[in-house]
């Protein structure tokens, strides 16, 4: 079945019959043209249209994390939509959102997720002509509530900090995040020759593989000098498992484990919601709070945008109050 003929047909002829009409059209044409086919590609063809999106996007450089949860959520999307994905009009997508939010109970937050992974995906269908018009368009943001989310008190640092200091791995670790403000995924691909001591600096990738320079203080520089000789690998990798794999060997740590790892510190600590992005929100507001530039800071994330750096740092009140006092007051 044709199917870009058929939207090339109904979009021709939107202006000129009615929707009942539209409608009866629609189902004439599909049965008319019986050859089976789900967006222009034959069902017999192996690869869905699901997969060539996750394909592209793979080529064009997205991390494999953001890969599986386009994939998982695109996958719910097409079994559930009821329709071809290529046929899917806005309020069929409009009535799969709110029925999303019914079954699974989540927040705007999350379906807010599902609608731009949604608008990704039928953006590039519109630019591979797969459809003739994205029916996202007309679906805007969905309003979230704007949540302060606090960073770690100088205490709860030194909570974290003597909690992790039993171990010198899990300590540079937790050190390097504080003081670089680097991501958890930008941590694990770090290799030994990433990092320069001398310099305090170290080269990361960030999303998009995009490069950067960050830097790390002499807290963390004695940490990493404490982790590396202990090391007697040869792996590259600057942070390693403490348990061989079943071939005998360490291997590079994951975001998962390094997740736990920080988690189970922050159980120690009595502290809630001890993860690796909180130390990079830390990181931001300590920096604006000592008066680095917003700009600055921009730059050290590792932000495109600068309103993503303003989310992540929190100014503090009384700084605020001072400042009034300073120049208003």
């Amino acid at each position: 079945m044709d199917i870009q003929a058929i939207n090339t047909i109904m979009a021709k002829m939107k202006d000129e019959l009615l929707p009942g009409q539209m409608s009866k059209l629609e189902k004439t044409l599909l049965e008319v043209l019986s050859e089976p086919q789900s967006c222009g590609v034959p069902k017999n063809e192996k690869v869905s249209i699901v997969e060539q999106f996750i394909s592209a996007k793979k080529i064009e450089g997205c991390a494999k994390r953001t890969l599986e949860y386009y994939g998982s959520t695109l996958s719910f999307f097409e079994k559930n939509i009821g329709t071809d994905v290529c046929l899917a009009s806005t309020d069929t997508i409009r009535e799969y959102l709110i029925g999303y939010q019914k079954i699974n109970d989540c927040t705007n937050v999350t379906l807010d997720t599902v609608r731009r992974i949604l608008s990704t995906f039928y953006n590039w269908l519109e630019n591979e002509d797969f459809i003739p018009k994205n029916p996202m368009k007309r679906i805007h943001k969905i309003k979230t509530p704007v949540i302060i989310k606090p960073a770690l008190s100088d205490e709860q640092v030194e909570i974290i900090r003597k909690s992790a200091s039993d171990n010198i791995r899990n300590i540079a670790i937790i050190d390097l995040l504080l003081s670089s403000g680097m991501r958890i995924s930008e941590l694990v691909r770090l290799n030994r020759s990433s990092i320069d001591l001398n310099s305090q600096t170290c080269i990361v990738f960030g999303k998009g593989a995009k490069q950067r320079e960050t830097y790390f203080d002499p807290k963390t520089k004695i940490d990493l000098e404490n982790y590396l000789n202990t090391r007697k690998d040869n792996d590259k990798a600057l942070f390693i498992t403490e348990r061989r794999n079943r071939y005998g060997i360490y291997g590079r740590m994951t975001v998962n484990s390094i997740e736990k790892m920080v988690r189970d510190v922050g159980t120690r600590s009595n502290i809630d919601n001890v993860h690796p992005h909180r130390f990079r929100r830390t990181m931001a507001t300590r920096a604006i709070d000592k008066g680095m530039p917003i700009e600055q800071v921009q730059v050290l994330l590792g932000h495109a945008k600068i309103d993503t750096t303003l989310r992540y740092a929190n100014v503090r009140q009384a700084n605020v109050r001072h400042s009034h006092q300073k120049y208003i007051g």
